[in-house]
């Protein structure tokens, strides 16, 4: 049973990616922040996005795809 934590909108509205400092996606069914810009998934930890690049994971294929 996995438990959904969403993200608080009015953090998204501020938050922007660490490298490109360009916009988020929120991701609600993979957790994760998106930033197309860098090619980049931060990932959402129990409602807390980790904002670290060597945290983020590179986006594939199919991520890209959507957009």
């Amino acid at each position: 049973m996995t438990e959904q934590h969403s993200v608080d909108p009015k953090l998204l509205e501020i938050l922007v990616c660490p490298l490109s400092k360009g916009p988020l996606e929120y991701d609600a069914e993979a957790q994760e922040l998106i930033s197309r810009q860098a090619g980049l998934a931060f990932p959402i930890r129990d409602g807390i996005p980790i904002m670290l690049p060597d945290e983020a994971r590179p986006l594939g294929d199919q991520d890209s795809s959507a957009g």
